[in-house]
């Protein structure tokens, strides 16, 4: 129970300094989230809303990565596993019980998709401060990759540039 509420009082603080991150601007410029063992950083001002894990429906004949749809908000959106569509990988397989730290992280409104990726762990707010390096994408890396940056402990953390991603027709379709 205890860390139900201490993971409770993240989330407020983090949607706290998101707030005024958005309406200061330079407080930080990332949402820090780790999937499937993988550093990405979302821009502050293309993401949405953050959810809890919510059960989402499956729909039939969709790629493997597309989780299914879910009610957040009374608003209906595509649910994508961010760790399955990156590697291309079939995600793994996770009961209800195993997403207690899983969000939901929306991509914003402005983008016009509505589309929430689900991630395993939010890891808090990031400024440019925070890193001690970065580098170009790699030459191969998919479109939508941002800059590589490392931070002082030497942890890789991947840029995400989610309008980018909503743009990808790869992304888009879902159809499997």
């Amino acid at each position: 129970m205890a860390k139900r509420q201490a993971l409770r009082e993240l989330q407020t603080r983090l949607a706290d300094r998101l707030k005024i991150a958005q309406t200061q601007g330079v407080a930080a410029s990332w949402l820090a989230v780790e999937a499937a063992g993988k550093n990405y950083l979302f821009p502050l001002s293309q993401s949405g809303e953050i959810f809890p894990w919510v059960s989402t429906q499956p729909v039939p004949y969709t790629q493997a990565w597309f989780v299914g749809v879910a009610n957040l908000r009374g608003g209906l959106f595509g649910v994508v596993d961010l760790a399955s569509f990156v590697s291309g990988q079939a995600p793994a397989l996770k009961n209800e019980l195993v997403r207690p730290d899983s969000r939901l992280v929306a991509l914003n409104s402005a983008l016009e998709v509505n589309c929430a990726l689900l991630i395993d762990k939010l890891a808090g707010l990031r400024k440019q401060d925070d890193f001690s390096d970065f580098s170009e994408k790699e030459p191969d890396a998919p479109e939508y990759f941002g800059h590589r940056f490392i931070d002082r402990h030497g942890s890789t953390w991947q840029e995400i540039n989610l309008q980018w991603l909503a743009q990808q027709a790869h992304f888009l379709t879902i159809g499997a």
